[in-house]
This record gives C-alpha cells, structure tokens and sequence, in this order.
C-alpha cells in the first residue's frame, strides 16, 4: 500500500541508527510489525483465567 506520511526527523534517524535499519520503509515496517505484536499480546491477555487446559506438565517437560 502506498502512503504518505510526515515523520519528526530526529525520531526516524534515531530509528534508523538504533535498528541498523537502512531505509524509512524498512523503519516503519519494522515499527508496524512491533505494533501489531504488543497490541495481540494485550488481547491474549484478556484471556488469562478464562480457558480450560488439560495436560501434563511432567509429561510435556520430559516430551522430546
């Protein structure tokens, strides 16, 4: 998809500099990318408490 967006200077090269990342695009895919994996955590999350497992934990440690 193409977008056009403004980004503060200082934050994209700070971006770039601390990921080694060598593009803009690269940069935000990467940040989207983060995004979207601490936004499903919090879902996941939500189901703490809520589910049902059967097993066996000293069955699954000695599993290979």
């Amino acid at each position: 998809m193409r977008t056009n967006v403004v980004v503060d200077d200082d934050l994209m090269k700070s971006a770039l500099k601390v990921t080694g990342l060598k593009t803009k695009k690269d940069a935000i895919e990467e940040a989207l990318k983060l995004l979207v994996q601490v936004r499903g955590r919090k879902e996941i999350k939500g189901f703490r408490g809520k589910l049902k497992w059967s097993g066996s934990l000293d069955e699954m440690r000695l599993d290979k």
